[in-house]
């Protein structure tokens, strides 16, 4: 077998290459040495079998297995396993998972829009399909070698700084929304009865305020992000308490960065007060891998251990239960022979991993529930239809004058049909649409490809990415003008990169590239009708917004393999845009007053920002939640009852955290009073100013649905279901709480409708924080 995978740094400089053969391998329990052991047996538990494995490992082979690339243990007929296996918006490349090289089987998976794209459109059933094409997907490469049955996926760090490299990988800044996105991954990945059989294990990651990547000196590697016990509990760890209590997810990674002093992976307030205790995530099948290289940070970087060694004990003894390393960076075998690792703290590591995959069918063979899964279910015509429709459902249209939809460009004769210029670095340039993290897609196809599908004639020019200014290449300028005066309508394709921002690399700043800004200025004085669509990450749009010369801008991200579909759909008009920002757009002097490296998110004394996320910040270039439409709809709040009785619901409610009791529905009427067929995305805010701890956030969401194909004319009722735990707010020492007062709920950004209710009871407190040890508190602010 041939491996030409090459492994540096982080897996962003990755070169990865496919390979000629499957190189991950399934036991044999059929007529090999491991048949003998009871791991093979089917009619025993799962902690039966995973117990039964563990006790024929001598002490040598259960060090070399609680490790990413565990050798296994031919002795026993235990083959060597690859824990690392990718699948952030499509199977992807990593150390575990790997592509046919050349035509065949597994030379390529779907390849959908990065995760802020897909949360942009606020529909949880469209993620929950997404995940499980990917699942499906997983699976298959697993079943023929080409991976692992375990796949580190989803990114759930809320996307606070728009700064941050990998921000793109999150559904977002808003807690719900990550929540939502969370519950939706894991159950499309794991599949319908995770507790029977998962179809593969989902990792969410990464635990905890991992939320940067190389900042003026701090990088994720050494960074102590000191978090108050408020913003620990309402923003931070959210989306983990979805992830382990709520979605009971099969693992957990533990981050790079320390958390008031202790690192991540080190922590047992995080890994075992908290996430196994606290939130119950208690069964042996759970198991939790460091980021990768994470374990020598305790000592080298965060000097929280004197040696390797004994930050490699403190991690395991912690709750780590494997250790993620590119060619060794733990020192499991110092730390053994030192006396350090307990034999005990192995075999419970060993237990938890192996049960994990026990319970996704790894050592069942072809009684594995997913065991026919292969190639005729990857890249099949309902996925492909799938990507193409998260692209559209998730493209957000920032401003447009009527300009949009370019509908009479579609069905024209050769005689009477407009011609369009596609320009930009990404008009016509297929590696530029997947984002990180991707695989091989099984099609690329950009805006001038999905041009010429429609039989609009264009041209096309490239043009500068994050150059500061056009002098570098006088060509730009004079191949767009040429290929623009040529046309009746200008498609400006710009924005950020991949080279931008990414794993590693965080900006430090939110401008336009200085030679784009000169190029679409020199296009806007041309006089024709000029559309701006954007790729990456949010800038600064202020000179695009005020100038009147640009018709429309729509937020593409990055849209995956038929991006360019997606765009040219939305510019006709053949499909309507109704993706909303899951991020705040932020004026550019953001980036000059408030330090990356601040954790705090409430303005206020003692703080050195102006508050972070759309609760918190004031002045948003353009606010979380805001999308146009090509047409126009008035909503309203139905019937809703003006006081709440939080005690009565408790007393009706058996769920086990009180959190998740339901509330009284709002119910919504949408008229769509445009002449145009389109969806709505209704956001229900809280709004509750003196109710609770000052500061008062802004808003907050609290409901959100999608209504599909609203029809012209049409009035559709609708019902946004929340619970208690989208009403309260948390206490200084963390608690969860429902304070008495008067609550406003918003309906949509900017608000359509207003409806009010009281809450008289005193402050319900519905889940009480874990007090971190001595040592361990947050620094006061």
């Amino acid at each position: 077998m041939k491996s030409s995978v090459v492994w540096g740094v982080s897996l962003a400089t990755t070169v990865a290459r496919a390979i000629d053969l499957p190189f991950q391998f399934y036991p044999n329990c059929v007529d090999d040495l491991l048949s003998s052991n009871q791991v093979c047996n089917t009619t025993l538990s799962p902690p039966e079998r995973a117990a039964a494995l563990v006790a024929a490992l001598t002490p040598e082979e259960k060090l070399q297995n609680i490790i990413s690339k565990s050798l296994g243990a031919p002795r026993i007929g235990l083959p060597a396993y690859n824990w690392w296996s990718e699948a952030l918006h499509g199977v992807a490349y990593a150390p575990g998972t790997q592509f046919w090289k050349g035509d065949g089987t597994f030379n390529s998976s779907t390849s959908f829009p990065m995760p802020l794209l897909m949360a942009a459109s606020f529909d949880d059933e469209l993620l929950e399909k997404i995940a499980e094409v990917i699942g499906i997907e997983g699976r298959a490469f697993g079943n023929a070698g080409f991976s692992g049955l375990d796949y580190w996926t989803p990114n759930v760090n809320p996307f606070k700084d728009p700064r941050w490299g990998r921000g793109s990988e999150t559904p977002g800044e808003d807690i719900l929304l990550v929540k939502r996105y969370a519950a939706a991954m894991i159950k499309g990945l794991e599949g319908p009865v995770p507790e029977k059989e998962r179809r593969v294990v989902a990792t969410c990651k990464h635990y905890a305020a991992n939320d940067f990547e190389d900042w003026n000196g701090a990088t994720r590697h050494n960074f102590n992000a000191k978090i108050s016990l408020q913003d620990m509990a309402e923003y931070y760890f959210m989306p983990f308490q979805q992830c382990v209590r709520d979605s009971r997810v099969g693992s957990i990674m533990c981050a790079y960065n320390a958390v008031n002093g202790v690192p991540s992976c080190a922590s047992p307030y995080l890994l075992q007060t908290i996430l196994r205790e606290h939130w119950n995530w208690t069964e042996h099948n759970n198991y939790i891998t460091s980021d990768c290289e994470a374990v020598l940070d305790v000592s080298l970087n965060h000097g929280y251990a004197a040696t390797n060694a004994e930050g490699t004990a403190i991690s395991f003894e912690a709750g780590m239960d494997t250790s993620c390393e590119y060619e060794g960076s733990s020192d499991i075998p110092g730390a053994w022979s030192q006396g350090l690792l307990k034999e005990s703290t192995v075999d419970r590591a060993l237990l938890r991993l192996y049960e994990g995959i026990i319970r996704a069918g790894y050592f069942d063979g072809n009684r594995s529930v997913y065991s026919s899964l292969g190639w005729e279910d990857v890249n099949k015509p309902a996925a492909q239809q799938l990507a193409l429709q998260a692209a559209v459902d998730g493209t957000v249209l920032l401003k447009n004058d009527g300009t949009l939809p370019l509908s009479h460009l579609l069905g024209r004769t050769t005689t009477t049909t407009k011609k369009i210029a596609l320009i930009g670095f990404w008009s016509d340039a297929p590696d530029k649409l997947r984002g990180g993290y991707s695989g091989t897609a099984a099609f690329l196809h950009t805006p001038a490809y999905a041009a010429r599908q429609l039989n609009i004639p264009f041209t096309t020019a490239s043009g500068p990415i994050l150059q500061p200014d056009l002098a570098s290449n006088q060509s730009w300028a004079s191949d767009a003008l040429a290929a623009a005066k040529e046309a009746d309508y200008i498609l400006y394709f710009g924005g950020v990169d991949t080279s931008a921002a990414g794993e590693t690399k965080d900006r430090y700043d939110l401008n336009w590239p200085g030679a784009q800004l000169s190029l679409i200025k020199l296009l806007s004085e041309l006089n024709k009708p000029l559309i701006v669509i954007q790729m990456g990450d949010q800038l600064d749009n202020t000179p695009l917004l005020s100038n009147p010369k640009i018709n429309a801008i729509l937020w593409a991200n990055w849209p995956g393999q038929d991006g360019g579909t997606a765009v040219m759909q939305l510019v006709t008009g053949i499909k309507s845009p109704a993706g909303r920002l899951p991020v705040t757009q932020y004026p550019t002097n953001f980036t000059e007053l408030v330090p990356m490296t601040d954790m705090g998110l409430r303005p206020g004394v003692g703080n050195s920002h102006l508050g972070r996320t759309y609760r918190w910040y004031q002045t948003p270039v353009q606010p979380f939640g805001f999308g146009l439409s090509y047409t126009t709809f008035s909503a309203s709040f139905d019937r809703f009852p003006n006081k709440i009785d939080i005690d009565d619901i408790l007393e009706k409610c058996n769920n086990p955290y009180p959190d998740t009791c339901p509330l009284p529905p709002l119910p919504i009427t949408v008229h769509n009073t445009g002449n145009r067929t389109s969806d709505y995305v209704a956001l229900a805010f809280v709004s509750a100013p003196g109710v609770g701890p000052a500061p008062y956030p802004i808003k907050t969401l609290a409901a959100f649905t999608r209504l599909r194909e609203v029809k012209a004319g049409e009035r559709r009722r609708g019902r946004l279901e929340w619970n208690l735990g989208n009403l309260a707010r948390h206490d200084e020492q963390g608690n969860t709480v429902v304070y008495p007062g008067v609550y406003e709920v918003l309906l949509d950004e900017p608000t359509r409708a207003r409806v009010r209710f009281e809450v008289r009871e005193r402050g319900v407190v519905l889940d009480r924080w874990p007090a971190p040890p001595r040592g361990n508190e947050p620094p006061a602010l």
